[in-house]
């Protein structure tokens, strides 16, 4: 009877001890932040390795209370959904170069010709007058975490784009950019906006005869196939802007905070350091493939742009554009 009565007290002891054990875990799993983030790249892409690199630290920052769920190629809905949801409060962190939905006037930094190359782009990022476009949106609810670059545009057509006059009248697909759409019709192209996912048989069905891609993105969708030139002329540079909801941001603890700028901070380091190696590897596999690459003169281009800076100064503000300008010459 002793040990029967022994053997029943132990056992509620370890019922006991197992409930506050399981209190404990839901606890724990409670305190636990789970940010989902979201973006339109492919799994295999630098956005997506920059990301995971991303969540891998604010994990390790944070010691574990805040971990980041990544939803790579478009899962979530494409780059324009991704930026509604953001400010909805559906998903927490977005990338993309939709800007409608954060603020238009990010779209200056998307102006022909207004950087020289990556290194200018990021010096001027990392100015003040960088950071005081990367606080646009705020006001709509929207917190920029970084610029990871979306790279510069090229021209690629089945004959080499050397001057204005090659793109006379050719019909050649955008993304339903404003600053795209009006850079195109002042140097005499006819655009076509057409999705992303249909360029490939628009080119082979000659519904277009160019395009005007970002490298990677040209080889990894194999628009070479049907444009088997590329005409380097880096006549747009577009980002990927890294933005998070403003309110999810500000509920987090101090500590957590800072372990998702600083872990932000030092990815956008990393991303540019890749850049150059993975720029230079996709132009050999091009050629490697039998892309015809040649480099532009820019100047005969540059001199019929000035409508589009007359055009946004109205629509964005002219002391706005004159300063992004300004600073990204001296930069």
């Amino acid at each position: 009877m002793f040990r029967r009565m022994e053997r029943n007290r132990f056992v509620t002891i370890m019922a006991g001890g197992v409930i506050g054990l399981s209190s404990l875990w839901a606890s724990t799993a409670d305190a636990e932040t789970i940010l989902r983030l979201a973006h339109a790249s492919a799994p295999e892409s630098l956005i997506n390795q920059a990301v995971q690199k991303f969540a891998d630290e604010v994990s390790e920052i944070s010691k574990g209370s805040v971990k980041v769920q990544i939803f790579p190629n478009a899962q979530l809905g494409d780059e324009g959904p991704i930026a509604d949801g953001v400010g909805a409060g559906a998903i927490d962190i977005g990338l993309g170069g939709a800007v409608d939905a954060i603020d238009p006037r990010l779209n200056v930094l998307s102006l022909p010709f207004l950087f020289k190359d990556a290194d200018n782009v990021h010096k001027f990022l990392d100015s003040d007058e960088g950071q005081k476009v990367q606080h646009l949106g705020e006001d709509r609810g929207y917190l920029m975490l970084g610029v990871l670059d979306s790279g510069f545009r090229q021209f690629a057509t089945n004959k080499a784009i050397e001057t204005p006059a090659d793109l006379a009248g050719v019909k050649i697909r955008t993304p339903p950019n404003p600053v795209i759409l009006a850079t195109m019709k002042q140097l005499g192209a006819l655009a076509e906006s057409i999705p992303f996912g249909q360029v490939y048989t628009a080119l082979q069905s000659h519904v277009v005869a160019a395009v005007e891609p970002e490298m990677r993105d040209y080889y990894d969708s194999k628009w070479y196939e049907v444009a088997k030139n590329l005409s380097i002329s880096n006549y747009i540079w577009t980002a990927n802007w890294w933005y998070m909801n403003k309110d999810k941001f500000e509920s987090l603890s101090p500590e957590e905070q800072a372990a998702v700028k600083k872990s932000a901070v030092d990815t956008v380091v990393w991303y540019r350091g890749e850049l150059s190696k993975t720029y230079a590897d996709t132009q050999k596999k091009l050629e490697d493939k039998g892309v015809k690459v040649t480099t532009v003169n820019t100047a005969p281009f540059v001199a019929l742009v000035a409508p589009v800076y007359a055009q946004f100064s109205t629509e964005w503000g002219a002391d706005l554009v004159s300063a992004v300008k300004q600073a990204a010459a001296s930069n």
